[in-house]
């Protein structure tokens, strides 16, 4: 994706973090830079205009921080995933297994209309096990996922063969582990 600004330079790559052989990549910088962070949810922006989006849907914690300005620019309504006891009204939950053990995601069960045209947006599609999950739990309210957006994406991991066919975008790729 190419825009007036290189978003790639605000992302800072962390040797062995959280442990050795991953290859971290930190998005606190491009965060704390107000023009690189109103250029990634105007990129965004720019590739899911024109699609009738009703709500936008991220999972907690840093997918809220681009899902939510995003709502705003495409007029749409934001649902918050959360993990298991975070909501606190009714909720509809789905349980997955992780690589090593298991997550509950919850949002709340009016959150969404049957036919709703969601939109999943996060800061990272790595393996798309989150994602994945969240996909699930707007089916439950029989909403129409169509779309589904992140800042980055380690496409060597292959994350973007869980999405099916919707339309997936990512700003910033990265094609193995190293910076």
């Amino acid at each position: 994706m190419t825009g007036s600004l290189d978003l790639k330079q605000f992302i800072r790559s962390i040797p062995d973090f959280p442990k050795p052989g991953i290859m971290f990549r930190d998005i606190t910088p491009l965060l704390a830079n107000p023009r690189a962070l109103r250029e990634a949810v105007r990129q965004l922006a720019e590739c899911f205009s024109g699609m009738a989006i009703d709500k936008i849907m991220a999972a907690e914690a840093r997918g809220f921080i681009f899902a939510a300005p995003l709502a705003m620019e495409l007029d749409a309504g934001f649902v918050p995933v959360r993990k298991h006891g975070k909501l606190p009204f009714d909720t509809r939950a789905y349980h997955y297994d992780l690589e090593y053990g298991s997550d509950t995601l919850e949002i709340h069960a009016d959150a969404l209309n049957a036919g709703d045209r969601v939109l999943m947006i996060d800061d990272l599609l790595a393996t798309g096990g989150t994602v994945q999950a969240c996909i699930q739990l707007a089916q439950q309210s029989e909403a129409d996922v169509v779309g589904c957006g992140f800042l980055v994406e380690l496409d060597f991991l292959r994350g973007r063969g869980q999405l099916g066919d919707r339309k997936v975008v990512s700003l910033i790729q990265y094609s193995d582990e190293n910076p």
